[in-house]
């Protein structure tokens, strides 16, 4: 644990804001399990602090496998009506789970500001955001459609229709904590599902958020479960929820380290699995761009959440006759950004989210400075705002020799390469195991055509830097992972597929 020095008068009003919240409907210091606010069986806790002072802002029970078995038994025994639980009915109630969500959304802004640091205006983008995902598969979930099937015997009739799958876990990261649950959660109850959730350690605080006006909307007990527990306990509990027969499907947002992990211990069950990992996106401006509208996208792909994003532009490829000044026109921009705590007017870039984090950003940077690189702008710690603080960056002169240029750097930190015909800026954007988003620049169109189809991502932005939206499907190619989330696509993910077969009685 790090604790920022402050004044006795900054204190106060940290203790003044852990109050307010802890007064919050929506704040909650205990695990969900079958309807029930409930502690470990361990008897442990752990603290969840605030990345932008290092203050604690809650106390909360550290489960461990037992839990996880208690949480997978209620899902497991909730399944067995929930599944007949009627499309319209269900959709009936995640409507009123997204409409309490929407009237609470300035408080649960407050929640993930607090435990993830990032600036409150993005916060509330990501609330409305994430709520919208239970608002669209509120409507899909009356759309989940059989088939009948022409027979090619006039004896036989035959047909299919979509099943749940059963229980599913919900494994999520701490960078998107209240999206990445309602992206996964609302397509599993659509499609009559249960769920047990496990949020990341750094912000549990949102999914508890979420409990409660799930519990609130009529969501049944049992339905939607949620696990709080540190670090220590996740792999164990990854395990479980893997290997477990009562677990149908695994549904996994991180890094593709863990993902690959639990994937092999999916493999002995055969168990469903969709799996959204790193990302290492390009975003290409081409000598044809539009500069202004290039360099506005780049610094929502690069800076949103302080880089930390699966999907944030992470290698900067810009053509030779554009590129002096498109580096002058995005360093102006970057050296408008504000860095501070996310409570603070006017903040566009707030802590990273802890210090392992933190010390690889460092890391990064030092590397390819020794290596060559020049930063014209940034490229140290901002201490003076806290311990977690980093200034936005931007480096030039990158090479393949350097670790930044090949590894997802998930900070504040833009790396800009110049490249000077369109095969080489798409060799660069292919060289690489990753392949979730894209985004390049142009007003050719028959380069916007070319391009498109030959950039190797799950999801391109062409002229734009932020695409992810509820009704569009999510996901990635290569290594970034199976599956697709959003859209009418997502609900695939917890769905099977009965064939039935009549003959003449």
């Amino acid at each position: 644990m790090f604790r920022v020095t402050a004044t006795l008068r900054n204190l106060s009003d940290t203790m003044e804001k852990c109050r307010h919240l802890s007064r919050l409907h929506v704040f909650k210091e205990n695990g969900y399990i079958n309807g029930k606010w409930v502690t470990s069986k361990g008897a442990e806790c752990f603290n969840v602090l605030n990345p932008a002072s290092g203050d604690v802002i809650a106390t909360l029970p550290d489960m461990n496998v037992e839990d996880a078995q208690d949480a997978i038994d209620a899902a497991a025994n909730a399944f067995k009506t929930w599944r007949f639980v009627t499309p319209k009915q269900r959709s009936e109630l995640l409507r009123k789970w997204f409409n309490l969500l929407e009237a609470n959304k300035d408080d649960i802004a407050e929640i993930m500001t607090a435990e993830s640091g990032k600036p409150l205006g993005e916060a509330k983008v990501e609330v409305t955001y994430g709520n919208s995902f239970i608002e669209w598969f509120s409507e899909e979930a009356r759309r989940i459609h059989g088939e009948i099937l022409t027979s090619p015997s006039v004896d036989r009739n035959i047909f299919y229709v979509m099943e749940p799958i059963g229980v599913a876990a919900l494994i999520t990261p701490w960078n998107f904590p209240h999206a990445m649950i309602t992206r996964k959660a609302g397509a599993a109850l659509a499609a009559g599902c249960t769920c047990v959730v496990k949020p990341s350690g750094d912000t549990p605080l949102t999914a508890l958020a979420l409990a409660q006006l799930a519990a609130d909307a009529g969501i049944p007990a049992g339905v939607f479960n949620v696990l709080s527990s540190e670090h220590k306990h996740s792999p164990s509990i990854g395990k479980l929820l893997c290997e477990s027969r009562s677990v149908a499907g695994i549904s996994f947002t991180g890094s593709t380290t863990v993902g690959k992990l639990l994937y092999s211990q999916c493999a002995a069950g055969v168990k469903r699995i969709a799996l959204e990992l790193g990302g290492n996106a390009p975003f290409i401006v081409f000598n044809s761009a539009n500069i202004q509208q290039a360099v506005k996208g780049a610094m929502i792909a690069k800076y949103r959440n302080c880089g930390q994003a699966c999907v944030a532009a992470n290698r900067i490829l810009v053509q030779g006759d554009v590129y002096d000044k498109f580096v002058n026109e995005f360093v102006k921009e970057v050296k408008a950004l504000k860095i501070g705590a996310g409570t603070e007017p006017g903040v566009n870039v707030g802590p990273l989210i802890n210090k392992a984090h933190f010390q690889k950003v460092c890391s990064l940077v030092e590397n390819a400075v020794c290596k060559g690189a020049k930063a014209s702008v940034g490229g140290k710690p901002a201490t003076s705002h806290g311990e977690l603080f980093y200034e936005p960056t931007v480096l030039v002169d990158v090479t393949p020799d350097m670790k930044i240029y090949n590894e997802e750097v998930f900070g504040p930190v833009a790396t800009l390469v110049r490249f000077s015909t369109e095969a080489e800026a798409l060799n660069i954007a292919n060289g690489t195991e990753s392949g979730l988003a894209a985004y390049f620049y142009s007003q050719d169109m028959s380069q916007i055509l070319r391009v498109g189809r030959l950039i190797e991502a799950g999801m391109i932005g062409i002229n734009e830097g932020l695409i992810s939206t509820a009704e569009a499907p999510f996901g990635g190619v290569k290594q970034s992972g199976i599956g697709r989330e959003g859209s009418r696509h997502g609900l695939q993910e917890y769905t099977n597929i009965k064939y039935i077969c009549l003959g003449a009685s």
